[in-house]
């Protein structure tokens, strides 16, 4: 299933009810670690993989890793290419998804992250923190029944293949 909210209370009980014990959990724009903190406690025999670019990060983040035995920090930018590419060397199980990028401001970046990293992670659940994209749901309608239950976007998801994640380069300077 995939949970949007932008209330940051609503997106932490979204995580408290649905993030398990076990769980392997990719949070996708940690910051300081707030939320990270919430997500060790509760899949306490899982790893979280948190991601986040900010120079603010890598302090708090490294305090975390050291407090918590289950946080792998890892400062990249998710839009390269790489990183996804890295991350699925070193694990192949993920079941939840945490997306929370801008702020909770910016659709566009966080619906191609969630589209790209979901579809080739297909996490048993996504969490996605967004303004934005709360509103254009609820400013729409449609007469097609596409629905996913998946944490990703079952009509789609496999036309994403690892090796052909060319997209993202249009979005770094650096590739």
């Amino acid at each position: 299933m995939i949970y949007l909210s932008y209330d940051r209370k609503k997106y932490q009980e979204d995580m408290i009810n649905n993030i398990k014990t076990f769980d392997n959990v990719v949070e996708i724009g940690c910051h300081i670690g707030t939320s990270t903190r919430i997500i060790s406690r509760l899949n306490q025999d899982g790893t979280v993989y948190a991601f986040d670019n900010s120079p603010e990060s890598l302090e708090a983040m490294q305090s975390l890793e050291i407090e918590y035995g289950n946080i792998e920090f890892i400062r990249a930018d998710v839009r390269d290419e790489k990183v996804l590419g890295n991350l699925m060397k070193r694990c192949d199980d993920i079941d939840v998804l945490c997306i929370d990028l801008g702020g909770g401001y910016h659709p566009d970046t966080v619906f191609k992250v969630f589209f790209i990293w979901s579809s080739v992670l297909k996490p048993r659940v996504s969490l996605i923190r967004n303004r934005g994209l709360i509103d254009f749901i609820n400013s729409t309608a449609t007469s097609e029944g596409i629905h996913s239950r998946e944490g990703f976007l079952e009509s789609s998801a496999d036309s994403i293949l690892p090796k052909n994640l060319k997209e993202l380069k249009m979005w770094s300077n650096n590739l």
